[in-house]
């Protein structure tokens, strides 16, 4: 398995590419901005991409959707809930004083449970919402990995003072979404370092 991590855009986002190393698709995550570091990456690995993927909708994780679209014709994907933050995310990043950019709606919403494949590999939606609507977790199991976008960062959590964020559905999510997983599946947050299931269960101050 092709596995891949960048940090982009104005707020140091983890954007991941993955792909099937035998057919040669692939995905993006949270293509957060530096659209052509991005495009520069699955070049180099040769791959097709089928799906553009946002783990939640907030303007740091999207700012690259437009352009990664344009280039790739893949199919966008993000949980409805998140929707209404795609054509604000300009406005919003302005709001902070940082270049942002307005994302094109989804070809394909993202539910719990849902499967989403790229080659031979494949990887489950959990929907966990706290740092905003539509937060969602992939889960690549063969692999024992997941990727948490801003739910569970090393030792620490989302922030849940936005709209739409909660502080106890945030903690109910990651208590029922991620820390039922196996203590040694590979944590790979939105931001900082990766770290383990087990490590967080133990360790992180918020449980």
């Amino acid at each position: 398995m092709i596995f891949e991590s960048l940090e982009v855009g104005p707020l140091g986002v983890n954007c991941f590419i993955l792909g099937c190393e035998e057919t040669g698709q692939g995905v993006v995550i949270d293509a957060g901005g530096d659209a052509r570091d991005i495009i520069a990456v699955v070049e180099r690995q040769g791959l097709t991409i089928a799906h553009i993927i946002n783990t939640h909708g907030h303007f740091d994780h999207i700012g690259a959707n437009r352009a990664l679209k344009e280039r790739f014709s893949a199919n966008l994907m993000i949980h409805a809930a998140d929707i209404p933050l795609l054509d604000r995310a300009a406005d919003i990043a302005k709001a902070y004083g940082i270049p942002g950019e307005n994302s094109p709606q989804p070809d394909t919403c993202l539910e719990d449970g849902m499967e989403i494949s790229f080659g031979k590999l494949a990887m489950t939606v959990l929907h966990t919402p706290g740092h905003s609507p539509g937060g969602c977790c992939f889960y690549l199991e063969a692999e024992q990995k997941i990727i948490t976008g801003d739910t569970l960062f090393a030792d620490s959590i989302g922030r849940t003072d936005l709209p739409g964020g909660s502080h106890e559905q945030l903690l109910d999510s990651v208590r029922a979404k991620l820390f039922t997983l196996p203590d040694h599946v590979v944590a790979y947050p939105g931001h900082g370092p990766e770290t383990t299931i087990g490590h967080e269960k133990r360790h992180n101050p918020y449980f």
